[in-house]
């Protein structure tokens, strides 16, 4: 008799909230933009009960302590918020002592910082962010990865320098699926996939793809390419709202992401709807 299937909740592992008067997102398309308002729990509820999705990961958007003390304070209220991954500043010779009392707060689970917008592209190889990034894996935080291109050749040189930071790719590196380019890309992602211990993230795609006129087809290149490499175990689920909404609703990109990646037994299904983001961040 086959062994039963675990069953996972069903989790989204990356989307934000954020608040436009609360802090300036210098980001965000200049106005009118879908974005230029107030995104917060009950936006999401609705959409994550009509799409059987129980919890989440919410991500930072600011890089600022203040705007991770907000998104903890938001994680003590919202149920369905299981982990944040927060901002800190790496480089600051006291990140250490600033990781510490946000843990004390609950829910942190993962540490990101906006590579992808660094005017210093080697910010990964920097010997005072890989300091920082010691302090993270030193407390079994994880990291999320927010690259481009040009960052993703720095991937495997900092999984040799600091080997006990676990690590996830967001949005699939970023690879131009509007272009419809994927080299070199498909390349360093497969570099970076020879790492056991990180973890990509099936999500922020149709921001990639041509906003008004995308289908799953431009998308399935590129997601079979990472279901090749990672294998299934290690794929995770994300929204990126309301970032999608850019190019897509909710229900649109949970399906094209499903879609995307191709038939899946149960027990795969539940893997990447929900438990690898469990294992990974460590959910409760």
């Amino acid at each position: 008799m086959p062994a039963p299937i675990k069953i996972h909740r069903r989790i989204d592992s990356h989307h934000h909230f954020w608040d436009i008067a609360r802090l300036d997102y210098p980001w965000m398309p200049t106005p009118p933009s879908v974005l230029r308002r107030n995104y917060l729990p009950g936006d999401l509820a609705q959409l994550l009960t009509r799409n059987d999705i129980d919890a989440t990961v919410l991500v930072q958007a600011h890089q600022s302590v203040e705007e991770a003390n907000f998104l903890l304070d938001i994680a003590e209220d919202t149920d369905f918020v299981a982990g944040v991954v927060a901002w800190v500043d790496l480089t600051s010779p006291d990140v250490g002592d600033v990781l510490d009392e946000l843990m004390k707060r609950g829910k942190l689970v993962s540490i990101r910082h906006q590579v992808e917008d660094d005017p210093d592209v080697g910010w990964l190889s920097r010997e005072n962010s890989i300091r920082g990034l010691r302090e993270v894996a030193a407390r079994g935080l994880r990291y999320d990865l927010l690259l481009k291109a040009p960052h993703l050749k720095y991937v495997p040189q900092l999984a040799e320098r600091v080997p006990d930071l676990r690590m996830v790719v967001n949005h699939i590196g970023k690879p131009l699926i509007s272009q419809g380019i994927m080299e070199p890309w498909a390349a360093e992602m497969a570099a970076i996939a020879e790492i056991p211990s990180v973890f990509c993230k099936v999500s922020g795609m149709v921001t990639e793809a041509d906003h008004r006129s995308w289908s799953v087809g431009d998308l399935k290149p590129y997601v079979h390419h990472i279901v090749e490499i990672f294998g299934i175990d290690r794929l995770m689920f994300g929204s990126d709202w309301p970032v999608c909404l850019l190019a897509a609703g909710y229900d649109q990109v949970l399906c094209a992401a499903l879609e995307a990646v191709g038939p899946l037994s149960d027990e795969d299904a539940a893997k990447f709807m929900g438990g690898n983001a469990s294992a990974f961040y460590g959910l409760s």
